[in-house]
């Protein structure tokens, strides 16, 4: 497994070595000492969740707070997504700074998302089946968000003459000078 840092400290991502043969493809998708060496810390992952979206829904962008923060390691299933992530750090020299990677069911990769970011996704394709370990326990009195198109991230999410599909949740949270961080 190759691990190589984000241009957002912390952040990782993680491209499998893929064994191929005539029976189909075999790879590790997380090994926990490889990746606790990688990150220089041990990461206790405590939940796992799924999401399934249509093409053109739009996630994000979410995170928690305080103690119900949470570490992730996210990748695709099926199907291909724009991933966006945005450090909300204050101490971190990346603070303010967002990255963006398309992950799929393809190119295999992963990204392990620190504590203290905001995490959205974009379906690129039809049934994208979604995944992310926790490190702790959604708690829903932590839950916050950022709004996806705010004018001051200036987030390219590649949805060019494309209708989204949005929660209306989502569709009403704050925008980045709003946040109390």
């Amino acid at each position: 497994m190759k691990i190589t840092e984000t241009k957002l400290k912390g952040c990782f991502i993680l491209k499998p070595k893929i064994h191929v043969d005539e029976r189909g493809l075999f790879f590790e998708s997380y090994h926990k000492t490889i990746l606790d060496q990688a990150i220089g810390k041990s990461i206790n992952f405590i939940q796992d969740n799924i999401s399934v979206s249509k093409k053109r829904v739009l996630r994000g962008l979410h995170y928690q707070t305080g103690v119900h923060s949470q570490a992730k390691l996210v990748q695709v299933l099926k199907g291909e997504v724009l991933d966006v992530i945005v450090d909300l750090r204050k101490e971190s020299i990346t603070f303010g700074q967002h990255f963006t990677l398309k992950l799929s069911s393809e190119n295999k990769k992963s990204i392990f998302i620190p504590k203290g970011m905001a995490h959205g996704f974009l379906a690129m394709t039809d049934d994208v089946i979604f995944s992310y370990k926790c490190d702790s326990h959604y708690c829903k009195d932590a839950e916050r968000g950022i709004k996806y198109n705010d004018p001051d991230l200036k987030i390219d999410w590649e949805t060019k003459g494309m209708d989204l599909i949005i929660s209306p949740k989502d569709l009403q949270l704050p925008l980045w000078k709003d946040l109390h961080l």
